[in-house]
C-alpha cells in the first residue's frame, strides 16, 4: 500500500498519482481497442459460427455444446444448491424488486388553459444482462441486472455469461429468466448488439464486465445502447475517525474482486492511515488477489484537513464510497454508491441491500449513478393543444421558427390558427 501525503514534499508527487488514477480507465480501454474491434467484426461477419469458436477456445466450451441454456438446465441448478443459499438469493432478489419498484418513476398529467402536456414510461423492448463467469460467479449480478428490467417491463430479457456457474443458472431459474447463453467476452457484447442467425440483437446492454467487455460496449455504443462501462472494481473510503479494522476489512473485500480493482483511503487522520495499513495487510493475508492489489493499486492519501479530503474523494469520484456519517453527504458530489458510516459494510450492497452493484467506474461517477430501473425505461412527453392554447402560444412558437428561418414551422401553426375564424367547421377531437 503506497501511503503519500497531499501537501509540503510529497504534494507534486500526489498530484502525478491522482492524475494517473483519473486516466486509467480510458488508458485501458484505449490498448485493447484494436483487438476487440477484431472480434466483433468477426461476430458481425460469421456470426453465431465465430461465437463458437471464440466460447471453445476462450472458454472451453464443448464443442456439442448448446449456446442456448435449456430452462430444464436452469431448473436443476436451482435444486441443486442447498436451501440455505436459496434463501439468501430469494431474500436478496426480493430487496433488490422492491428497490427497483421504489424507484420506478411516475406517470403524470398537467392542464393548463388549453394545453395539455404530460410524460409516460415506456420499458425498452429488449435489453442484453452481462453476468461476469471468469473467476467467480455472480448469481449476485444476474439478480441485479435482471430485476430491475423485469420491475421496469422490458419484454425480452437476454442473459449472457461465460462458464455459467451452477449458482448463476439458479439465479437465472429464480428470477424466471427464459433466455441464456453460454457466451461472453467482447464476442458476446457483439451479439448483443448487432444479432446473429440464433440470438435477435437487443436494444440496451447492461452489465459489468473485465476489459474486454468493457471496451465492446465502448465501441458498439453507437450502434446500440449501454449502461455504462462499468469495471475493474474501485472503492474509496473517506474517514477521519473510522475503525482501521473495518475500513482494512470493506478495502480487502473490495480488492479481492480483480487484480486489477482500485482500493484509496483518504484521511487527514496519519494515526488512522498507519493502523489501516497494519490491518490490511494483516486481513489480506491468505488472500491473493486482495494482496496483489494492496501491493500494486492501493493507495492512502494523507491530506491537509478535512477540507481537502473531501476535495481529493470527489475528485476520485468512485464506484464505492464509504463516508464516516450522515452529515458526510452533504459535501459528496461524485459517487455511483454512497456507505454512510464504516459499520456499513460494503458488501451488504454487494448482495442483499436492495440498491444495485453495477456501478460507474473509472470516474464515470461525476456523470451518473448506479444501474436503476431508469436504465430500462423510455420517459416519453406529450403535448395536446386546443384552438384556444394555440392562440395563446401559437404566435410565440411561429415568430421564433420565422426567426430561425423555418418558415414551414410557422406556418404549420398559423393554418391551425386560421382555422378558428371558420364558423361551423367540426374540429379534429373536437378542439376549438
Amino acid at each position: 500500500m503506497k501511503v503519500i501525503r497531499t501537501y509540503g514534499r510529497s504534494a507534486k508527487e500526489a498530484e502525478t498519482l491522482l492524475r494517473q488514477i483519473e486516466d486509467r480507465s480510458s488508458t485501458a480501454t484505449s490498448r485493447l481497442e484494436p483487438a476487440v474491434k477484431r472480434m466483433i467484426a468477426a461476430v458481425r461477419r460469421k456470426g453465431d459460427a465465430a461465437l463458437r469458436q471464440y466460447a471453445q477456445r476462450l472458454d472451453s466450451l464443448a464443442p456439442n455444446a448448446a449456446l442456448l441454456v435449456s430452462d430444464g438446465e436452469m431448473a436443476a441448478a436451482w435444486d441443486q444448491i442447498p436451501m440455505d443459499l436459496r434463501k439468501s438469493m430469494q431474500v436478496a432478489a426480493a430487496n433488490i424488486r422492491r428497490f427497483a419498484q421504489w424507484q420506478m418513476p411516475k406517470e403524470w398529467t398537467r392542464k393548463l388553459p388549453g394545453v395539455r402536456l404530460g410524460q409516460r414510461c415506456l420499458p425498452l423492448a429488449s435489453v442484453g444482462c452481462y453476468v461476469p463467469g471468469g473467476r467467480y460467479p455472480l448469481p449476485s449480478t444476474l439478480l441485479m441486472t435482471v430485476i430491475p428490467a423485469q420491475a421496469a417491463g422490458v419484454e425480452r430479457i437476454v442473459v449472457v455469461s461465460p462458464r455459467p456457474a451452477r449458482e448463476t443458472l439458479a439465479a437465472a431459474h429464480l428470477a424466471g429468466v427464459k433466455e441464456f447463453y453460454r457466451i461472453g467476452g467482447a464476442q458476446a457484447v457483439a451479439a448483443l448488439a448487432y444479432g446473429t442467425a440464433n440470438i435477435p440483437r437487443v436494444d440496451k446492454i447492461v452489465g459489468p464486465g473485465n476489459r474486454y467487455v468493457t471496451t465492446a460496449k465502448k465501441l458498439v455504443a453507437f450502434d446500440c445502447g449501454i449502461d455504462m462501462l462499468a469495471g475493474p472494481t474501485e472503492i474509496v473510503v473517506a474517514s477521519e475517525d473510522g475503525n482501521p479494522q473495518w475500513i482494512a476489512a470493506d478495502l480487502v473485500a473490495q480488492a479481492e474482486h480483480d487484480p486489477e480493482a482500485l482500493a484509496v483511503l483518504v484521511t487527514s487522520n496519519a494515526e488512522l492511515a498507519k493502523a489501516t495499513v497494519t490491518e490490511a495487510q494483516k486481513q489480506s493475508t491468505s488472500n491473493t488477489i486482495a494482496r496483489q492489489v494492496l501491493a500494486g493499486n492501493c493507495f492512502v492519501f494523507i491530506t491537509r484537513n478535512a477540507k481537502e479530503t473531501e476535495s481529493v474523494t470527489n475528485r476520485l469520484a468512485a464506484e464505492h464510497l464509504t463516508i464516516d456519517n450522515d452529515k458526510d453527504l452533504i459535501w459528496v458530489r461524485h459517487a455511483g454508491s454512497i456507505f454512510v458510516g464504516t459499520q456499513t459494510p460494503q458488501t451488504m450492497g454487494d448482495y442483499v441491500s436492495g440498491p444495485n452493484h453495477v456501478l460507474p467506474t473509472g470516474r464515470l461517477a461525476r456523470v451518473r449513478g448506479g444501474l436503476s430501473v431508469y436504465d430500462f425505461l423510455r420517459l416519453v412527453t406529450t403535448q395536446e393543444y386546443t384552438l384556444a392554447g394555440l392562440a395563446q402560444h401559437g404566435a410565440h412558437a411561429a415568430r421564433l421558427a420565422t426567426a430561425e428561418g423555418l418558415v414551414g414551422h410557422a406556418a404549420s401553426v398559423r393554418i391551425r390558427e386560421s382555422v378558428r375564424s371558420i364558423v361551423g367547421v367540426n374540429l379534429p377531437g373536437g378542439a376549438r
